[in-house]
């Protein structure tokens, strides 16, 4: 950079530069500790309850095994996770000695558990929904642990290569990335077409949201620059700071508080994407505690009762004319995989949502379903639920209006069985993310700090940088859509450095671009050739 290192006076330093010390004496060390054994104990206490109480009962120690060391790879990616996304919402706070480097750490950590625990896992179901519905039908197979390992480590592999590096790659943009390749895997082992493994629609409506969300980044906080400096004519706010001097109260407190949201709003985004692959291990190990939501009150499910007669009468109108020969779950499956309406689909399906309706009346309750068939249950549900979402986007239905509202309200009564996560899952995705933030940041925010632009962040910039970042990534949140963090403020810093002609890095540049570039296919090659691997040995 050209202008960190000026010296004044009787050898004082103006470096505004602030001083990253990191967390290595041994009462840090002795907290991080504590939590961790803390975390590790909740988890398992959490975990046998929940086995205890749904009655599971098992003569090998294998299924453990298995849950066991998915959980360390799920949790794993999340621990990794923190390394890259949260360091970019310390490093604007960082750089404008704002906080000090220890305390906006924890910090943002801290805000990064709340967002986890507090969010609603809208977007981690999201995220699931992308893998082949075979896959998720059949989770506790060997195909479906390959998928799991497949796409986690495969992650895992592409973020730790990018933070060792200190590129900030996307999260999000691998995840997607080994998802997609899990598909296209499968769907060729299959003997299909490698396009046939994937939910499309879906995955182009994420890819806009990680693809465009950098563009918006960049411009959005070019031009919040450009009218501060209209609206406030404060020349300190657009300098560098002089030594560890802190900006004015009252830009310290923006600072302070996008950071705080950027944090929170971090964890309630990124932190879902580990939650949905997790409720998916645990459905596979365990799907007696799991696959259904036991602890859904009355009141749904007389809810549930309701909406099921609403939606079995738009359904069987629809169906008229035609009968289902034997079991409606072939046809069912076979037009959420390939999303094709032929005369089949909802005459299986109006079987599928009577079965489903008769399976829930005899038991009384989910939480009465027996053990030997909450596996069969759970997969009626899901199927139906994935049918009635391509069937409301598909242009070729005459749905009305009211059809699909009744029909939505349906698909919301049945998601709700299904789709739920664990108090304890989202405390340990929480802590795994947390601790990743305070072990990993530096590399990230020396990037961020000093490696974008030509010159040192100013206040301004920084408020700009991440008030942007803050606004995009609640929207996605409410929208159940990823989006990168990494890529929103990294872009957000750059569209401030060049509103304000502080110049730019371009091999810094050229790197954030590679990667985000890269990412894409290169988790794509990774998880398909791990699934394929794995696959093959076991």
């Amino acid at each position: 950079m050209t202008d960190l290192a000026a010296h004044a006076g009787a050898g004082v330093s103006t470096d505004p530069r602030p001083k990253l010390e990191g967390f290595g004496n041994i009462k840090s060390i002795i907290i991080f500790g504590g939590l961790l054994a803390a975390a590790v104990l909740y988890v398992a206490y959490s975990l046998v309850v929940d086995v205890e109480d749904s009655g599971t009962k098992t003569t090998t120690i294998l299924p453990y095994l298995l849950l066991f060391v998915a959980l360390l790879i799920a949790l794993g990616f999340e621990f990794v996770n923190g390394f890259h996304d949260t360091a970019n919402a310390v490093a604007t706070v960082i750089y404008t000695h704002s906080m000090p480097a220890p305390v906006a750490v924890v910090w943002s950590g801290f805000f990064n558990f709340l967002g986890v625990v507090l969010s609603s896992g809208a977007v981690a179901f999201g995220i699931v929904s992308l893998l082949p519905v075979e896959l998720i039908l059949q989770v506790g197979s060997a195909a479906g642990f390959a998928m799991v390992f497949a796409l986690l480590i495969a992650a895992i592999i592409w973020n730790l290569g990018t933070w060792y590096l200190g590129i900030p790659a996307s999260s999000s943009h691998t995840l997607i990335g080994s998802i997609i390749g899990v598909g296209i895997a499968n769907a060729l082992m299959r003997g299909q077409d490698g396009t046939s493994g994937v939910d499309w629609s879906k995955a182009t409506e994420i890819g806009y949201s990680l693809l465009l969300s950098p563009v918006f980044g960049f411009v959005l906080a070019a031009i919040l620059l450009l009218l501060l400096k209209l609206v406030v004519h404060n020349p300190a706010l657009y300098q560098a700071p002089k030594g560890d001097q802190p900006p004015p109260w009252w830009i310290r407190g923006i600072l302070m508080l996008t950071c705080t949201a950027v944090s929170f709003a971090h964890g309630s985004n990124d932190g879902q994407k580990g939650m949905g692959l997790i409720m998916l291990i645990l459905i596979g190990t365990v799907p007696t505690a799991y696959a259904l939501n036991r602890a859904l009150p009355a009141s749904q499910m007389e809810q549930f009762r309701t909406t099921s007669v609403a939606a079995a009468e738009i359904v069987k109108r629809k169906a008229e004319g035609y009968n289902v020969m034997g079991d409606p779950r072939p046809a069912v499956t076979q037009f959420v995989s390939h999303r094709k309406l032929n005369e089949g689909t909802y005459p299986s399906l109006a079987v599928l949502i009577q079965d489903i309706s008769k399976q829930i009346n005899e038991y009384g309750s989910l939480a009465k379903v027996p053990a030997s068939a909450v596996g069969n249950t759970r997969n009626d549900i899901y199927l139906a639920s994935e049918a009635l979402r391509f069937l409301m986007k598909d242009k070729e239905n005459d749905l009305t209006k009211e059809e699909v509202a009744t029909l939505t309200a349906y698909k919301q009564s049945l998601d709700a069985a299904t789709r739920f996560i664990p108090l304890w899952v989202k405390v340990a995705v929480a802590i795994a993310l947390g601790l990743g933030t305070m072990i990993g940041w530096k590399r990230i925010v020396v990037t961020v700090g000093e490696k974008i632009g030509k010159s040192h962040l100013t206040y301004a910039q920084g408020a700009s940088a991440e008030l942007v970042a803050m606004a995009t990534i609640i929207a996605a949140d409410q929208y159940h859509l990823p989006v990168s963090t990494t890529h929103v403020l990294s872009s957000g810093i750059a569209g401030t450095m060049a509103a304000n002609r502080s110049g730019l890095q371009m091999a810094t540049l050229r790197n954030l671009a590679v990667a985000w570039v890269l990412t894409l296919p290169a988790a794509v090659g990774l998880s398909g050739a791990l699934y394929w691997l794995v696959r093959q040995l076991f």
